[in-house]
């Protein structure tokens, strides 16, 4: 790869930028000072910035955040902060979410650089399971679970949402796994059965659960078996 080319994607900026780094004698391979942005860098090679050091990566990368509320789930937004401020990773700007939450929703947020994979994650014909915690303002209406088991007609929707499955926690609390994604699906699920939802928690995503070890806004890798989780189709 390109010196000026890996000096953009890891510090993020330009290539006119990395350009003036360079001439300034700022970047170092494995000790010598390179000026010139068409040096070609093999993976084995130390890229040095100011005296830091700059890690090639090496193949995909996945991650699991506990997403606070306030925060967005994309990779740049001019007015809203987003969930990468969390991410203290090489070229974390390359990383996206599989699958969002709404700003004032917490929990549960995979990010990774794998576009299959994720993929694998918000495809409507993989029916990747989701569960959410959910508080609510009114107790819940008896007979709730039995339409959400059925399907429910959303607001400007033609079809009845897939199954879904409810368990009532207790009176105004409630733990709900569905199987696709429509916008505001959860909230909206509920509005059509005449409650609203206050609070919004996703705790897990197919096989992966979030963990409990995260506080707010801490994340941490994926284990193998986690990323397989995802990728290897159920027999």
């Amino acid at each position: 790869m390109r010196l000026d080319k890996f000096l953009s994607q890891q510090l993020g900026i330009s290539r006119n930028d990395v350009g003036r780094e360079l001439r300034a004698g700022r970047i170092t391979v494995d000790d010598e000072i390179i000026k010139t942005g068409a040096y070609k860098i093999t993976p084995e090679q130390q890229i040095m910035f100011d005296g830091s050091l700059l890690e090639q990566q090496q193949g995909p990368r996945y991650f699991m955040l506990n997403k606070p509320s306030g925060y967005i789930c994309s990779t740049d937004d001019p007015v809203n902060p987003t969930v990468l401020y969390f991410i203290d990773e090489p070229a974390a700007h390359k990383l996206h979410t599989a699958g969002r939450l709404d700003m004032d929703t917490t929990g549960l947020v995979l990010l990774t650089d794998d576009g299959q994979w994720s993929h694998r994650i918000t495809s409507p014909k993989h029916h990747c399971e989701k569960t959410y915690l959910v508080t609510l303002e009114y107790p819940v209406a008896e007979g709730t679970a039995g339409k959400f088991l059925t399907g429910v007609q959303l607001n400007g929707e033609k079809t009845l949402t897939k199954p879904a499955q409810l368990e009532v926690l207790a009176s105004q609390l409630v733990r709900l796994t569905i199987s696709e994604g429509r916008y505001h699906q959860v909230k909206r699920m509920f509005a059509a059965v005449g409650n609203r939802v206050i609070e919004l928690h996703r705790e897990r995503i197919g096989e992966i659960i979030l963990d409990s070890a995260l506080e707010p806004g801490e994340y941490r890798p994926l284990t193998e078996q986690e990323i397989a989780s995802i990728t290897v189709p159920k027999a």
